[in-house]
């Protein structure tokens, strides 16, 4: 695969690590300041074992997408790829529709942006 799509497939995996990180360590600190007006301050708290759940499957989209550098099959590898890049646009229209506008553009559009590069690199 390209250069460019190996780099935005990290950008993709580091970003959904940092969620992880938000979402599973820091969700009464920094989640906060994230979700500012998404959620109140006072439900940061109890919502704290629910966060981690998420964090958690952020944690599994990112792992899947580092896997695919670790293939050394080069169709498995995009196949891989492909697969955990377009979950994330899953997840990220999905929080669109249920959470803020702005989550569309923060997780699917790199990852829109990098399945496209990993299907320009097939040819």
């Amino acid at each position: 695969m390209t250069t460019v799509a190996s780099v935005l497939t990290a950008i993709v995996a580091i970003e959904h690590f940092y969620i992880l990180w938000i979402e599973m360590f820091s969700w009464e600190n920094k989640g906060k300041k994230t979700f500012k007006g998404s959620l109140l301050d006072e439900l940061f708290k109890p919502t704290k074992k629910l966060a981690a759940n998420q964090g958690l499957y952020n944690g599994f989209l990112a792992t899947g997408l580092i896997w695919s550098f670790l293939i050394t099959d080069v169709l498995w590898a995009s196949h891989i790829r492909l697969f955990f890049l377009s979950c994330v646009v899953i997840a990220g229209i999905y929080g669109a529709i249920t959470v803020s506008k702005k989550i569309f553009f923060l997780q699917a559009v790199p990852a829109l942006l990098a399945i496209l590069s990993v299907l320009l690199s097939n040819f």
